[in-house]
């Protein structure tokens, strides 16, 4: 059985793991060629510190880029970026100030990025790598302090979705309006915490910017991971930025790894098994808009245009659609126009570099002769920092990546997201429309999953101190999407009085305030599909340890949600089967909305076969190899680097 492509690369990067080729399902230990952390560095580095490492394990892994709050000027932010800085240079890791780009762009450009390399980022729009042929994903800021330590984290394999491009995208149709027609339509959890493989002719026809913003953008989608393939478009793109970047002494790939790139390109085998495929027709693609408040609701630009709704904020920032491709399109619809009274138009590039050169072409002065404010390179409003951002009662138009309730400033705003090109035509107009008229076609929906691959018996060495078999009381919370929030509120989240005992009061309780009363030390949860989705908040995990429960089963979990329990010491699995069954058998309590069901009876988890029992009937599961169970004996990942580092 082959391997895809996401695989081939995890298992290139491999530490630790299973003794043979690696399938979805498996976790590893990996090394990554480089990890980027932002403005948040320096909350990785306070995990670093309290973990007790001296020193970077390997210098040339970490880039610090600094793009998030670079508007603030307040002494508090200047010092932590003064410290992040102090750091990278006693550290001798690559640092990026305040001013210089977006940390996903400077990857990019600057060589850090390379096919069928691992880079990883302490920030949720890694996936953009994958637009180079790279394996791109997120890391939580206590995978990246392991990193410092000791140059390598875990990961899940995700299952992989393959997505075949065919035809070419219509003059006035971008890359952009591709994710937001994915996000839109293929929105009932396709891809969600998969990894998505682009393939078929249509690949050739998109350019590399097109390419980073559908990558950039498919973590709203759900993905973990957006891959392209390497071709002609990826290798002329890279053999560009290996000539500016000569030209000031940084060498970060050969021209003999560009040819051998060219020769035998990562690729996934013939005989690979994929999870299920989407075919999209580009052709019949439209400039469609995403919104408000949600990328899964979507409406045609021809559709939404004839309501005229007025807009006061329009945004041509951030790290999906700020780079020269998109600036120039702006441009060429705004020449010659002025912005509407009543609007504001908010313009940063993704870089300084991508900034220079629109001034040098002349698109940057149009823009702003047309009355557009400049922003400096970065994040900013994309992110609800700076200047710029949604009052009570305004509707934007921007061309980023996230449009969630509040994200961009007030919660009672309203925000949408479109190409370049349609937010600056709406700035102009005063109304959400685009430069050219659309006729809202829309592909067809194709989705094809495959059928449920079965876990293969595989009996695993079980480690001293891991539990051989677990058995407790069956515990079913049967809703789906169980949030972080419903799991540990956020009137708790930011408190420093929440010891475990009064974490255990308070667990589950914006899900079934019951839920605390009802549950004993030692039972096991059973929960839905999607586990844990919503905030990176990790007591979602260890409130529900403290509570004493022993582990938790669901039908699949967030992988935020999964990296927060083992990074804890608290043991997760995947069971579709056994969900699927309880839900058939408590069926009437479902319906009756019961939300925590108890019948009394036991669960046996049988570790090293990888088989859980109920009622006399056995379910497998994906047995958890070396990396998970030592993650657990060390009773999380903090302490397991600690020993590793010989410091307890």
């Amino acid at each position: 059985m082959g391997q895809t492509v996401i695989e081939k690369i995890a298992q290139g990067h491999m530490t630790e793991g299973p003794d043979r080729p690696l399938r979805a399902g498996d976790v590893v230990s990996l090394k990554p060629r480089h990890v980027m952390t932002h403005d948040n560095t320096a909350a990785v580095m306070k995990k670093f510190r309290a973990i007790g490492a001296d020193h970077i394990h390997d210098s040339h892994q970490p880039v610090f880029t600094l793009d998030h709050d670079i508007q603030n000027e307040s002494e508090t932010n200047l010092a932590k970026y003064r410290e992040i800085q102090a750091f990278a240079s006693e550290e001798s890791v690559d640092f990026y100030p305040a001013g210089t780009g977006i940390g996903h762009q400077i990857m990019v450009a600057n060589g850090y990025v390379v096919p069928g390399s691992l880079v990883v980022a302490s920030d949720s729009h890694s996936n953009m790598y994958g637009a180079l042929g790279a394996l791109g994903t997120p890391v939580v800021r206590t995978d990246a302090a392991a990193i410092w330590a000791t140059g390598e984290f875990w990961w899940l394999i995700p299952r992989t979705i393959r997505v075949v491009l065919e035809g070419e995208l219509r003059e006035g149709v971008t890359g952009k309006d591709v994710i937001i027609t994915l996000c839109g339509l293929y929105n009932q959890g396709e891809v969600l915490n998969a990894a998505v493989e682009f393939a078929g002719p249509g690949v050739a026809t998109l350019s590399m910017d097109s390419r980073l913003s559908i990558s950039n953008m498919s973590t709203e989608w759900g993905a973990l991971v957006a891959w392209f393939p390497v071709d002609d478009v990826n290798l002329e793109y890279l053999r560009s930025r290996k000539e500016i970047l000569g030209a000031y002494g940084r060498v970060r790939y050969r021209e003999e790894d560009l040819d051998g790139w060219e020769f035998d390109p990562p690729h996934s085998d013939d005989d690979a098994v994929y999870a299920g495929e989407i075919v999209l027709d580009l052709g019949r693609v439209s400039p469609h808009v995403a919104g408000p408040d949600s990328v899964q609701v979507m409406r045609s630009l021809a559709d939404i245009e004839a309501e005229k709704m007025a807009v006061q904020k329009a945004y041509l920032v951030s790290c999906t659609n700020s780079r020269r491709e998109d600036i120039e399109a702006a441009a060429k619809v705004i020449k010659g126009k002025t912005v509407a009274d009543g609007v504001e138009l908010y313009v940063a590039a993704a870089s300084k570099e991508i900034q220079e050169s629109a001034e040098a072409s002349g698109a940057w002065r149009a823009l702003m002769k047309a009355g557009a404010i400049p922003l400096p390179p970065g994040c900013g409003p994309c992110i609800g920092l700076g200047t710029g951002l949604l009052e009570p009662g305004e509707v934007g138009i921007s061309a980023t990546n996230r449009n969630f309730k509040g994200r961009m400033g007030s919660r009672d705003a309203q925000a949408y997201l479109a190409s370049p090109a349609v937010v600056v035509a709406s700035a102009v107009a005063g109304y959400i429309t685009g430069p050219e008229p659309s006729d809202g076609s829309l592909p067809e929906y194709t989705f094809e999953a495959a059928p449920a691959r079965e876990v293969a018996e595989e009996t695993v060495q079980i480690q001293a101190g891991f539990p051989e078999k677990i058995r407790g009381r069956l515990v079913f919370t049967p809703q789906d999407n169980l949030n972080t929030d419903g799991i540990y509120g956020k009137d708790y989240t930011y408190r420093e009085d929440m010891t475990p005992e009064k974490m255990a009061e308070v667990v589950m309780d914006n899900y079934d305030p019951e839920f605390a009363g009802r549950t004993q030390e030692g039972d096991i949860l059973v929960g839905g599909w999607n586990f844990g989705t919503g905030s990176s908040r990790e007591q979602a995990a260890t409130a529900l340890q403290a509570k004493g429960i022993a582990m938790v089963i669901a039908g699949s979990f967030s992988q935020t949600y999964l990296r927060n329990a083992f990074n804890n010491g608290f043991v997760c699995i995947d069971c579709a089967e056994l969900v699927t069954r309880l839900k058939e058998a408590f069926e009437e309590e479902v319906a009756g909305e019961e939300l925590t069901i108890i019948p009394g009876d036991e669960l046996e988890v049988d570790f090293a076969s990888g088989t859980l029992t109920y009622q006399g009937e056995a379910y497998r599961f994906a047995p958890l190899g070396s990396v998970p169970q030592s993650l657990i004996v060390a009773g999380g990942i903090e302490n397991q680097v600690r020993k590793r580092l010989g410091l307890g």
